[in-house]
């Protein structure tokens, strides 16, 4: 066994569960040869039996047999959480946390091991009850689950003083930068005051120079304004003035016309030109008379 990586103690506590486990086995198979037996002796009583009788023999004793195996069965998985249960029991109390493989279970190479070793440890006899006469081992005491609680406790405690004292050094050094914060910021409302102040002088001499400046401008302004009504009725004047010379050349310009108009009819060139067009105005009224008279006689 110790191929598996046991020591001395562990191997003896597996040879002492197969043990177990071998005589729970040896006491069901008993149990299923006497269903055997029994049937024997209390059914095959006669000579012949028809095909029913032994189907019926048959059934009955393949009801026994599967109860006796199925409780055994269901025995053994619960005989299994138990051994789990005092193992995990024990990791408990050393604040251990155990992990199974269940695919392990059916490695083949592994049953075989255990099989090899099985046949064995229980193949002489003499060594079998010599390790039934060895002693029990005793059981853990809380001992060394107190030893390993205080030495948990004392270093929890010792992790906490040293915490404390960090603490304490942090609250200092919080104090004293609050301390140079409280400075600091008055320091700062100091110097804010005498810079508001220096503010406020610098407006005071920035307004007084804007009002002069408003001032000047003020008076610029309404020199302006009496510069520009001069010049208004100046303009005013002017336009009057322009407006009485322009109906005045308008007058003498229509008398200029009138005038060319009667010079231009006493000419001989616009009495001779008046006496063709009335030469050419009689001639189309003749020639009008004699058209409608045309028309009239078709």
């Amino acid at each position: 066994m110790k191929r598996f990586g046991f020591n001395e103690h562990h191997q003896n506590e597996a040879i002492n569960y197969m043990r177990f486990a071998r005589s729970k086995r040896i006491i069901r198979l008993k149990t299923i040869d006497s269903c055997f037996e029994d049937l024997k002796d209390s059914r095959l009583v006669e000579e012949t039996f028809t095909v029913d009788e032994v189907r019926d023999m048959l059934d009955g004793l393949q009801l026994v047999v599967r109860g006796e195996v199925e409780t055994e069965l269901i025995n053994t998985a619960h005989t299994n959480v138990l051994l789990l249960r005092q193992l995990f029991s024990q990791a408990e109390k050393f604040y251990l946390r155990l992990q199974t493989d269940i695919s392990e279970l059916e490695n083949r190479e592994l049953l075989e091991q255990v099989a090899e070793f099985e046949n064995t440890e229980f193949k002489n006899p003499n060594k079998t009850n010599q390790e039934i006469s060895k002693p029990k081992l005793a059981p853990l005491n809380e001992g060394g689950v107190s030893e390993l609680l205080n030495k948990e406790i004392s270093r929890l405690q010792e992790e906490n003083n040293k915490l404390k004292g960090r603490l304490r050094t942090l609250e200092t050094q919080a104090m004293g930068a609050l301390d140079e914060k409280t400075r600091a910021e008055r320091a700062l409302k100091d110097l804010q005051k005498v810079k508001g102040e220096q503010q406020m002088a610098t407006r005071s001499q920035e307004i007084t120079s804007l009002e002069d400046t408003v001032a000047a401008l003020q008076e610029d302004y309404q020199k302006s304004l009496s510069v520009n009504a001069a010049s208004q009725r100046d303009l005013q004047d002017n336009l009057v003035s322009a407006k009485h010379d322009l109906l005045r050349v308008q007058e003498q310009l229509s008398l200029a016309e009138k005038e060319l108009d009667r010079k231009f009819q006493q000419t001989s060139a616009y009495r001779n030109m008046k006496e063709i067009l009335t030469k050419k105005n009689e001639q189309i009224k003749d020639i009008r008379k004699r058209l409608s008279k045309y028309e009239s006689d078709e």
